[in-house]
């Protein structure tokens, strides 16, 4: 019976675990760890909590969830320690502009980093994807459904609660960060999907949701979509950025002063994109579409050639034009006009 429930369950949530030294400023990255929510299908960096389609699910059955991740909350708990056990010894000299010229400290020559390491000094991140994923199963809603929305809030404050008691059991910094995990979302979503089939809003996407940020096909005005994420940005205390998908606005400068005056005024981190392409092979000066078949091309040519043009999209938080993995493109391509 068990099999043939398992057989059956799709994904919850994804929680991952990155290593980071957030010092002075500065931020080093050291290697992500990968623990997933989890149940019985385990590989050495993927690990699932399976539930039954939401209709199906009883009491017992949703408790189940919260006792699982407390049981991978105390693998994530390991997993970091690991890494914070692993940096301790490395030596100043292994990145002198890092350790010993100022970029982040000023320590002797082959002086050890380990008080670093300490203190509240150095920041250690337990990253998360897919809230609006994990709701959706757990209660049939997007967390932007006043339902979706209960359940969102207490899993991302238990996951807080998490940071905040090995902080104060350990003396080191533990921060709650919502990460983008580009590359993530997608690998994990096909993982998902060969496993479990396609299951609606979850793994018939081709992507996850980033962090705790509402689903990019979502129709959503940008007021009220910085409003609603407001409220999990004071609880990843590690990090976290939300956006609007607005139009071109050189024509409307008023309506952009309004975007950032409300930024300013209710939220601590937030951006708004718009498109900004260029066909160097017409001179096409507009938004390059994405086609039927996941290709960039421009309307007016038909230029297909990603050499031969300039894409300009946000992802990880910056504006780049590197051309995105098939999950990553497919989410860009979902996402709506908030404006």
């Amino acid at each position: 019976t068990t099999r043939k429930i398992m057989a059956s369950w799709g994904l919850i949530l994804k929680v991952s675990t990155q290593a980071q030294i957030s010092m002075m400023g500065q931020r080093t990255a050291t290697r992500m760890i990968i623990m997933n929510a989890i149940c019985t299908l385990v590989t050495s960096v993927v690990r699932r909590v399976m539930i039954p389609p939401v209709e199906n699910l009883s009491m017992l059955e949703k408790e189940k969830f919260w006792t699982l991740l407390e049981e991978r909350l105390a693998l994530c708990f390991d997993a970091l320690m690991a890494r914070h056990h692993a940096l301790e010894g490395t030596l100043s000299s292994v990145s002198p502009i890092h350790w010993q010229y100022g970029a982040i400290a000023r320590l002797g020559k082959d002086e050890p980093i380990d008080k670093l390491l300490h203190d509240g000094y150095s920041t250690i991140s337990l990253g998360y994807i897919g809230v609006y994923e994990t709701t959706k199963l757990m209660t049939g809603v997007s967390h932007t459904n006043p339902k979706g929305t209960n359940f969102a809030l207490r899993l991302m404050k238990r996951l807080r609660l998490a940071c905040d008691t090995w902080k104060l059991e350990t003396g080191i910094g533990f921060g709650l960060y919502g990460t983008p995990a580009e590359s993530l979302c997608y690998r994990f979503a096909e993982i998902d999907k060969k496993k479990f089939g396609v299951i609606k809003d979850v793994t018939d996407k081709g992507y996850y949701t980033n962090s705790y940020h509402v689903d990019v096909r979502e129709k959503i005005d940008a007021f009220e979509k910085f409003r609603f994420e407001s409220q999990f940005q004071k609880i990843s205390s590690g990090g976290a950025i939300s956006y609007v998908e607005i139009p071109n606005l050189r024509n409307n400068l008023g309506a952009l002063e309004d975007v950032v005056k409300f930024i300013y005024e209710n939220i601590q981190y937030a951006e708004f994109n718009t498109k900004s392409d260029y066909c160097h092979v017409c001179g096409y000066d507009g938004e390059i579409i994405i086609n039927d078949d996941l290709e960039w091309e421009c309307p007016q040519c038909h230029n297909k050639d990603k050499n031969k043009m300039t894409v300009i999209r946000r992802t990880c938080g910056y504006l780049g034009e590197n051309f995105w993995n098939v999950g990553k493109t497919k989410e860009i391509n979902s996402r709506v006009l908030h404006l």
